[in-house]
């Protein structure tokens, strides 16, 4: 009894003592703007969870480009200033990796002993070069396999309905799976579909995860999940339907190399499951989506598809790499990113430091506090960017002559950072090579040898949900419901 009660005590001074300090605290005068919010310790959290890109716009449209607000006691400095984004990216001596804890509530994984450096290192090889090469080359043979099977093309003449996010996704996450967590054309329907039905569970549920805002049937839903997730990545289940030379196989000897013991690697697989599946099937949805609502757009892609499949063998269909020349495809891509990628990139204050603006002025930030990126807001929609930029424009990023176009300007500044859906500097994705080129192939093949369209021609694109911002792609509060049918034999 007095046990329980010594610690009850406790609990509430430690709350008192960090209520007291979030009331006390003022902003001095060489900081950003300080908006506590008008509820001590809790301040702009739920704001923060809602929809962040809308409280951040309102934020810097009260505050400017810099500000610091306070979110469940703790205090996050936001920089909306891409011109300055580069003295955050590439300052590791005061800025420092503040993911470890969210990493422990979604995964219930544990590195903080594992050097990351190192292990960038080596996903940078086996995500460049030659290897690179490996596994486009076989995600386009496994989008081959299964866009090409009875299921999709059961009856060449007749039309078949599916909502368009989960045609998008769960092709992609198959055909992704294969490539990376498997072997080529290996695993059974029926094992693919269990995984990919854990995983969108899993995925469902993460932006309440890692903000520990899951109610009580949510969390025995979501650490079920988890566990089968744990098991079904473990090596026996890879035994029977993978091969030992998978890529998933070659991070789990180079986690054993590195002192990891075995449960840690069996959750680090679920990471990475994670990381490499999440972003391509939303990221297709939207550029499909967008294609089949605006025809002009869907005209220019096409044409440009045709000319290619004009170049090859005949009945051999064209293999795109992520630096093949299709501008046209490329700017619709980067549009559809553009709209829709919304990641935050945080950095924890290791100590005392002062942030330096590309406009000349000086920002001291405070240790343990945060600084955060939210390049979604700007510079992806900043009108002083991009103009009228809440709208899809697929030659957004097209010159007059039809080639890339790579100058964008905030004023008379000519920008480094137009658009950031991968990231940028130290926190770019190490996949996005391979990314670009799941995407770019997925959707080629599906335009070129399907016919797709909208069940109701009359339909617009669902809004985004925007509870997962800061989470890679949006997903949709919503679907396109399609039909589709085989044009051609893959």
């Amino acid at each position: 009894m007095w046990t329980f009660v010594l610690t009850l005590t406790l609990v509430l001074l430690l709350f008192l003592l960090l209520l007291l300090t979030c009331i006390s605290r003022t902003r001095s005068g060489d900081e950003p703007p300080l908006d506590k919010g008008r509820v001590p310790w809790l301040g702009h959290a739920l704001n923060f969870q809602r929809d962040a890109a809308k409280f951040l716009a309102e934020m810097k449209k009260k505050h400017g480009d810099i500000f610091t607000v306070c979110a469940a006691g703790h205090y996050i400095t936001v920089l909306l200033d891409p011109n300055s984004y580069d003295a955050v990216l590439y300052d590791s001596d005061s800025l420092g990796y503040c993911g470890q804890k969210t990493l422990q509530m979604v995964f219930g994984l544990n590195l903080t002993n594992h050097n990351r450096a190192e292990e960038k290192r080596w996903m940078g090889q086996c995500f460049h070069g030659a290897k690179l090469e490996s596994l486009s080359r076989s995600m386009y043979r496994n989008l081959q396999v299964l866009l090409g099977s009875a299921e999709m093309v059961h009856n060449l003449n007749e039309w078949k309905e599916d909502q368009l996010f989960n045609f998008c996704y769960s092709l992609l996450f198959k055909a992704g799976y294969l490539t990376l967590f498997g072997t080529e054309h290996n695993s059974s329907d029926r094992e693919l579909a269990t995984i990919y039905k854990e995983f969108r569970t899993f995925d469902g549920l993460i932006a309440k995860l890692a903000r520990s805002a899951l109610k009580s049937g949510e969390k025995r839903v979501a650490n079920s999940v988890r566990k089968r997730l744990w098991d079904l990545l473990s090596p026996p289940m890879q035994s029977e339907i993978g091969a030992a030379c998978s890529w998933q196989e070659d991070y789990r000897q180079y986690l054993e190399d590195s002192g990891v013991d075995k449960e840690t690697q069996r959750r680090a697989m679920l990471l990475q499951l994670w990381i490499t599946q999440c972003n391509a099937g939303p990221a297709a949805f939207w550029l499909l989506g967008f294609l089949l609502t605006h025809p002009q757009a869907m005209q220019a892609v096409q044409r440009e598809m045709d000319s290619l499949q004009q170049q090859a063998p005949a009945s051999e269909l064209p293999y795109l790499d992520s630096q093949g020349s299709t501008p046209v495809f490329d700017s619709v891509l980067s549009e559809t990113l553009r709209l829709t990628a919304a990641v935050l990139i945080s950095r924890e204050v290791k100590q005392d430091v002062m942030l330096n603006l590309a406009d000349g002025r000086s920002f001291r930030l405070r240790r343990s506090d945060r600084v955060c990126l939210f390049p979604h807001l700007s510079p992806q929609m900043d009108p002083c960017i991009h103009q009228e930029p809440e709208k899809f424009k697929f030659d957004r990023f097209l010159n007059k002559d039809g080639t890339k176009k790579n100058d964008f300007f905030k004023g008379k500044s000519r920008l480094k950072y137009f658009t950031m859906p991968w990231g940028a500097g130290t926190n770019v994705c190490i996949g996005r090579d391979f990314a670009t080129s799941t995407i770019k192939q997925f959707v080629f093949i599906v335009l070129t040898c399907f016919d797709v369209e909208l069940s109701d021609p009359n339909s617009s694109m669902p809004p985004p949900n925007t509870v997962r911002c800061g989470f890679g792609m949006l997903q949709p509060k919503g679907d396109l419901n399609i039909r589709y049918k085989r044009k051609a034999l893959l």
